[in-house]
């Protein structure tokens, strides 16, 4: 397998990227040249709209970056994973998170009839949940749900839960389980009535250490509040690749729901994983949210490049990653609703494509993913903005704005929340000058000497790329779309690199140590068998216990 950097469009982005350098090209300045640019840069699909002119590039740039995409083999790869290819090289699978809604007529039709006799489980089982038909041991019925998982496990679902908080149905609360602190389940705990309290344990292999350890909190919990254990399958529910595991923690089988070894956890909140999401808003507003996803495969397996939104988004990350030095991503939603948004983003990219090595197991020549970062807006603007604006750091941003606001009587405030949302992107790429600076203070009466010295501080560079994705109102066939375009978008980078998205070995490795620490901090003798740093924390720690 050959370098991306050896390739033909490589090299002509590289001449390309230090021409517009040199050539003191700036996005402000492509603006100025080209009074159509805004509308020539802008994608639409549904109800999302997606602007990219804010980007430092041209036509040549983009043509260029699609002439990358055709020698690395995008649209053959894009191909390959509809008809359920073996995409995931490492672990020998294919990647089929579509199938989980998507229609896939080249596929296995196993991999489809698996995903809807899955979501007519889930159906069955929401409505018997809200109909109050599934009660607990007392005969009363459920209105609490704590989904115990983590990584794919939680975050997917948590965001979406959290997003969707409009569709909550009023009779149901979700609490989301993680962290192997066990103050995060008894304080969940303490909000709960064992009573009335599913508890959905989420784990693909059932062998997760958080969640095995977090369930055995949860049940030891159960049982002290008086949960009679022969009526543990009331409250008790598995969503697991091993039910044989699950059968052994005290699951009963009917109350398994299955993964598949074809669905990564970062990409599960579409199967049985989305259970707590169900639970929460409904079937009808999942099947939405599945429905909204469906309308991003199919634009992404059949829209061209130049029109293609993840392809799009793709292109321009590998752009900036590549040839303009660019380590890091920020994620701004200007949405509270979608507050987790950038936590979900983080696994999703950085599990994904933070490799060193490219399929065939090579070394890789050029920058792989970046850190993706981010909080909602406007309170970002209030901490870390400073640095995007005038720190040293090179960072593209995606900004993600609602139109509607489900909160009428607010309309004016979400109409200022827009505007932060607009205007930041719009400083970001038109950044001050120190003259524009400097005349500011002299019109606010400072004396030239002052002025002088102060506008130096005062200087924001600029010149700093964004897209905007605008979402007509956030809805589940909204944020459904939002999710998978993003999936689509890792999935372009990893061909462009040629590195496998759906793996992440890299895991392992504290897992495994993290089982001889854990020994040694149950010994009776100071440890010596490891680094001197880490020998002396055990040992600190044993002696303060």
């Amino acid at each position: 397998m050959t370098s991306p950097s050896r390739s033909k469009a490589w090299q002509k982005l590289a001449s390309h990227y230090l021409n517009l350098h040199h050539n003191g090209t700036t996005i402000a300045g492509l603006f100025q040249a080209d009074a159509s640019r805004g509308e020539r840069y802008q994608c639409q699909l549904d109800g999302l709209f997606f602007d990219y002119s804010k980007n430092l590039m041209t036509d040549d740039t983009l043509a260029t970056l699609r002439e990358l995409a055709d020698e690395a083999g995008l649209q053959q790869a894009i191909t390959g994973m509809y008809r359920g290819e073996c995409i995931n090289t490492t672990e020998n699978r294919p990647a089929l998170h579509v199938a989980l809604r998507t229609p896939l007529p080249d596929a296995d039709p196993a991999f489809n009839a698996a995903a809807n006799e899955t979501l007519t489980r889930m159906s069955g089982f929401v409505d018997k949940v809200h109909s109050g038909a599934w009660t607990g041991y007392s005969g009363k019925a459920i209105d609490t749900v704590i989904n115990i998982g983590i990584g794919g496990s939680d975050l997917g679902p948590a965001m979406v839960s959290t997003a969707l908080q409009h569709w909550r149905l009023p009779q149901m609360r979700s609490f989301f389980v993680s962290n192997l602190d066990p103050a995060h389940m008894r304080q969940t705990l303490a909000q709960a009535n064992a009573e009335t309290t599913l508890f959905i344990v989420a784990s693909k292999s059932f062998g997760t250490l958080e969640t095995l350890r977090n369930a055995a909190i949860a049940r030891r919990w159960y049982l002290d509040e008086g949960g009679d254990e022969a009526l543990l399958h009331r409250h008790f529910v598995a969503v697991t690749a091993n039910t044989a595991r699950a059968q052994e923690f005290g699951i009963a089988e009917e109350n398994v729901f299955p993964l598949w070894d074809w669905v990564g956890g970062r990409y599960s909140l579409w199967s049985a994983i989305g259970l707590p999401i169900a639970l929460s808003i409904g079937m009808a507003p999942f099947r939405a949210l599945l429905a909204g996803a469906r309308r991003a495969d199919e634009h992404f397996r059949d829209a061209p490049f130049e029109r293609n939104i993840p392809v799009i988004m793709g292109l321009l990350s590998v752009w900036y990653g590549g040839f303009a030095g660019a380590t890091s991503q920020v994620v701004l939603p200007y949405s509270q609703e979608l507050h987790l948004f950038p936590a979900f983003m983080q696994q999703l990219e950085m599990e994904s494509l933070g490799k060193s090595v490219d399929r065939d197991g090579n070394r890789l020549l050029v920058p792989s993913g970046p850190v993706v970062w981010g909080s909602a807006g406007s309170n970002g603007q209030h901490s870390f903005h400073q640095l995007l604006h005038q720190g040293t750091h090179y960072i593209p941003a995606d900004f993600i704005a609602i139109v509607h606001t489900h909160f009428e009587a607010d309309a004016e405030q979400h109409r200022r929340l827009l505007a932060s949302c607009f205007s930041q992107s719009q400083a970001l790429m038109q950044g001050k000058s120190q003259r524009q600076a400097f005349n500011e203070l002299l019109a606010e009466g400072m004396d030239e000497g002052a002025a002088y010295a102060l506008a130096k501080h005062k200087v924001v560079p600029g010149n700093k790329p964004s897209n905007t994705l605008l979402l007509e109102q956030l809805d589940p066939q909204s944020l459904g779309t939002l999710i998978a375009l993003y999936e689509h978008k890792v999935f372009v980078e990893s061909v462009i690199w040629q590195i496998n998205a759906f793996d992440q070995w890299g895991v392992e490795l504290g897992k495994q140590l993290g089982e001889q620490v854990f020994t040694a901090l149950n010994a009776e003798s100071d440890c010596d068998r490891f680094d001197a740093s880490t020998n002396a924390l055990i040992n600190r720690s044993r002696r303060h216990e």
